[in-house]
């Protein structure tokens, strides 16, 4: 949205940034993107290199989302507010659409600052014209998400050939009460999986964040495996836990709560760009390739390949 531009200084004015230039509606902070098209931090560990977000900030509240530090360049905090203050770009549709009309045609992630199938969907309706516009411009898209409102779009998806994602880090239904609160349990997300195959949709699992000393016992990996496979997606794709500024001091804090033996273990495993480290995240990732073989799925990002694009000329909005 291009917010890194926005000064947070206002001489007259001491609210935080979002609500002088938004409109709060329904509890919502309606605003106008500047940008659609935005880099995916390197840190993020997914396939893509840019990303499009209806949304800005989750309901699903994970405490090791890494997209938690954007909130505070709207002057909001990285912690409850993100969970609680969901940004909604009301113009994205029209902003992509214009953005689109000179784009090269490099894979595009759909959902990284905030879940795309999160509540706010259900009122704004973004989603539809977002798939409509990447897939008529020909551009080859993942969609990431762990909401069950995904599958009211199930057919436009499978018509677009669309790549879902569904983010499934663990089965173990304790864990994902403490940091997932706000998401549906993974047996339910096990079942839109199956769900979305039946449907004809293009599925994988992003099984992420594991989460180093909480989920990452070999009987938990190959359990979340197991199930995954048995649910009908067709690939693997692990990311082991980042702590990036912003999301670090929020999944520390709760550590520190619940699991006050874990935080110096995770202070030695982890630099300071919130990255794991490489030796630990070689094993983890090693692991869930042999059970993905067992289990008959492919393990690892999928290969990005850019399409031509199919309105090479430049827009005129």
């Amino acid at each position: 949205m291009g917010w890194d531009a926005l000064s947070l200084v206002d001489a007259d004015d001491d609210r935080p940034l979002i609500e002088r230039r938004a409109v709060l509606r329904g509890g919502f902070y309606e605003t106008q993107a500047r940008t659609m098209i935005e880099r995916v931090p390197r840190i993020a560990g997914i396939a893509q290199r840019w990303a499009v977000s209806p949304y800005r900030g989750c309901a699903h509240a994970c405490r090791g989302c890494g997209a938690r530090a954007g909130h505070r360049r709207l002057g909001l905090d990285s912690g409850r507010d993100f969970d609680t203050r969901v940004v909604v770009k009301a113009n994205a549709v029209a902003r992509l659409r214009a953005e689109l009309g000179r784009w090269g045609g490099e894979p595009i992630a759909v959902g990284v600052t905030g879940d795309c199938y999160q509540e706010a969907e259900r009122t704004y309706r973004l989603m539809p014209g977002v798939v409509e516009a990447l897939a008529g411009a020909g551009v080859a898209f993942t969609v990431y998400t762990k909401g069950p409102l995904v599958l009211r779009d199930a057919g436009l998806l499978a018509r677009t050939g669309a790549q879902v994602a569904v983010s499934i880090a663990f089965v173990d239904e304790r864990i994902r009460r403490a940091v997932e609160p706000g998401a549906v349990g993974g047996q339910a997300r096990l079942e839109l999986v199956s769900a979305l195959v039946e449907a004809g949709v293009a599925c994988r699992v992003l099984m992420a964040p594991v989460l180093p000393l909480l989920s990452d016992a070999a009987d938990q990996l190959s359990a979340t495996v197991r199930r995954i496979a048995a649910a009908g997606a067709s690939a693997v794709e692990p990311v082991v836990l980042r702590l990036p500024p912003g999301t670090r001091q929020w999944y520390m804090s709760w550590l520190a709560g619940a699991h006050p033996r874990l935080v110096e273990r995770y202070e030695e495993l982890y630099d300071a760009a919130g990255l794991p480290s490489p030796a630990y995240e070689q094993r983890i990732m090693g692991q869930i390739g042999q059970l993905c073989e067992m289990y008959g799925m492919r393990s690892g990002a999928p290969e990005q390949v850019a399409r031509a694009p199919r309105f090479p000329q430049l827009s005129l909005v």
